[in-house]
């Protein structure tokens, strides 16, 4: 581990590999989303099903801690691994205008709630951050995964949910730091 201030680890290299549309997530646009109570950084318990209103949900990979860069061996090496703390900031920078949209965020990973907290309380996250550790909405999706450092990790997508309904899917994301971005720009231009 080299003396890198954590700010500037967190930007991205030129060269990171970009994530290729295998399909993984075809299924999903149409789906009813299972009623599944899933911990939340917030203290309280999510079903995506029962939203009261639109929701972006974006899933990514892991979160890492000042200090503890890389998060598994050859982290920059996996297609679509690194950003999720560019990703995230980038919903917070966007959660006002999302909001006015009538749209709410909700991060998602395999994470623990006490290992996210960590991170969305460091980011000043205006929004909660879902933990699906035992995999259940992961499974019952068939949500795109992959095994890293031995953790089973999402592989970075992001949907709209809708009434209980997944409305929209964008996967693979790439770059994650501009994904937010994206996403705000579909919904003004589809929702308002």
């Amino acid at each position: 581990m080299t003396d890198v201030p954590y700010d500037a680890a967190l930007a991205l290299p030129d060269d990171l590999p970009v994530p290729v549309d295998d399909g993984a997530a075809d299924h999903l646009p149409g789906l009813d989303v299972p009623s599944i109570a899933l911990p939340a950084t917030d203290g309280s318990l999510v079903d995506l099903s029962a939203l009261p209103r639109r929701t972006v949900v974006y899933a990514y990979p892991r979160t890492g801690k000042p200090g503890d860069l890389p998060l598994v061996p050859e982290w920059d090496s996996i297609p679509g691994a690194r950003g999720c703390t560019p990703e995230s900031r980038g919903f917070s920078d966007h959660h006002a205008e999302l909001g006015t949209l009538g749209v709410d965020v909700l991060g998602l990973s395999t994470q623990t709630t006490d290992y996210q907290g960590e991170a969305a309380r460091r980011l000043a996250l205006p929004f909660p951050i879902v933990s699906d550790a035992d995999l259940l909405l992961t499974n019952a999706l068939r949500l795109p995964t992959m095994v890293a450092g031995g953790l089973t990790l999402f592989r970075r997508l992001t949907m709209l949910i809708d009434n209980g309904v997944i409305a929209k899917v964008w996967y693979p994301v790439f770059p994650p730091d501009t994904h937010a971005a994206e996403v705000t720009a579909w919904i003004r231009d589809n929702y308002s």
